[in-house]
């Protein structure tokens, strides 16, 4: 029978395993950036940067003093991780190489190949240039015009590299901003690696048992978006089925929340520290009065593997989160970009803060607590956000922030000014 739990270990036992039991505790280091990717496995990338990118936000909720550059260096320098396709566009390690080559060869069978095989000749003069003249962006070479592609009419060039890069034959030598430049894998990768073959059926157990890395305590069924990318249901049942039998896997139970979840074997003796956590008193329900336990604050970002399955976040949390991005305008219920606010084991609101790189400040333009959740009357909120929010600034490259408006967070940010003389307004 499978060992039950109760929420608050849950909750718990999350905040242990997605480094965020306190948050921003590791220091600024690739040595750092490594450690949470060998935990969550990957991290989502997305190019908007209005309130920094996904996978930063996911570094820098784990990591103090967290730059973008250290990742940027590990990817575009070093060559540790690589960007490829596993739940969506993710950053890897790139040892695991051998085990996402599926994902060329599944673009390759699909659309794709379809694609560069009817614009042959263009694929073969982009192949040749730059393997003449090394990385190139799409801006490097003569207009085509447009054809059908992912999101719609594209130009020619751009949907051609794109298509040798998602089949493999083009890796990503660096990112200028969000344009992306190509480069031959040969010669971003090491012959050693490139030659290394993993039976396919290995390399779908190790994407799908990716997706148990990432979130840490999910179903076999979850949110339809986390198993993206494995197969059709009855194959991924197969996959999720084999990974328990291997014992890579464990079954648990937790109090009130339907079916069991799973949790990665080798994180059992996590599990136990959040038990006896719990056990003792020291939950966020009890307060945290250890200095190593005491809770900390964080902006969670909207695709951090935390929350990849949403539908667990009100049956555990009690707390409601949609990315509202490609919500329209009229329908949003949140605003565009916004931010989850954890505080210890619990979510108590939400933030959506701008940054404007020219005036070398963040906007905050809304800020909204969870019901029953007074900041001002939380014992150590208020300087837990104020610490959270230094560190936002450092890491958004501002000198101030400028509060929201309304009368409703005045009070709030007058407790702030009294430690954090960067706030304006």
């Amino acid at each position: 029978m499978s060992p039950i739990i109760d929420r608050p270990t849950a909750r718990r036992f999350l905040a242990i395993r997605h480094l965020l039991a306190p948050p921003r505790s590791l220091p600024a280091s690739p040595e750092s950036v490594m450690r949470v990717v060998d935990r969550l496995g990957s991290l989502q990338f997305d190019p908007l940067g209005v309130a920094g990118r996904n996978h930063d936000l996911v570094l820098h909720a784990r990591i103090a003093g967290y730059r973008r550059e250290i990742t940027d260096e590990l990817l575009y320098g070093r060559r540790q991780l690589f960007e490829t396709y596993n739940k969506s566009l993710n950053l890897l390690p790139t040892s695991e190489l051998p085990y996402y080559r599926i994902s060329w060869r599944t673009f390759g069978n699909g659309s794709v190949g379809p694609l560069l095989r009817d614009h042959a000749a263009l694929a073969e003069k982009l192949l040749a240039e730059i393997e003449a003249e090394g990385p190139k962006c799409s801006l490097d070479f003569a207009p085509e015009a447009a054809i059908d592609w992912w999101w719609g009419p594209t130009a020619a060039v751009r949907a051609v590299l794109e298509a040798l890069s998602v089949t493999g034959r083009l890796g990503l030598a660096r990112r200028d901003g969000n344009r992306r430049y190509y480069d031959l894998v040969e010669r971003l990768f090491s012959a050693e690696l490139l030659a290394a073959t993993v039976p396919e059926r290995d390399q779908l157990l190790h994407k799908t048992l990716s997706r148990f890395r990432g979130h840490g305590l999910l179903s076999f069924a979850g949110s339809g978006e986390v198993w993206l990318g494995i197969g059709e249901a009855t194959l991924r049942k197969q996959l999720q089925h084999e990974l328990l039998d291997r014992g890579e896997i464990v079954a648990i139970h937790v109090e009130g929340l339907k079916g069991e979840r799973y949790i990665i074997a080798r994180e059992l003796p996590l599990l136990e520290q959040a038990q006896t956590e719990v056990a003792a008193g020291l939950t966020v329900e009890a307060g945290l009065e250890s200095p190593r336990l005491e809770r900390g604050c964080s902006f969670i970002a909207p695709l951090d593997p935390l929350m990849w399955d949403r539908s667990l976040l009100g049956p555990l949390y009690d707390f409601e989160y949609k990315w509202e991005v490609y919500t329209p305008v009229a329908k949003r219920r949140w605003g565009y970009y916004v931010l989850p606010v954890l505080y210890g084991d619990r979510f108590v609101g939400r933030i959506e803060p701008r940054i404007d790189a020219a005036a070398k400040s963040v906007r905050i333009l809304t800020l909204a607590w969870e019901a029953g959740f007074d900041p001002l009357d939380e014992p150590g909120f208020v300087r837990s956000l104020a610490a959270c929010l230094r560190d936002y600034l450092a890491f958004a490259g501002a000198t101030f922030m400028v509060p929201p408006d309304g009368a409703g967070h005045r009070a709030l940010f007058r407790e702030l000014k009294a430690g954090f003389s960067t706030v304006r307004g």
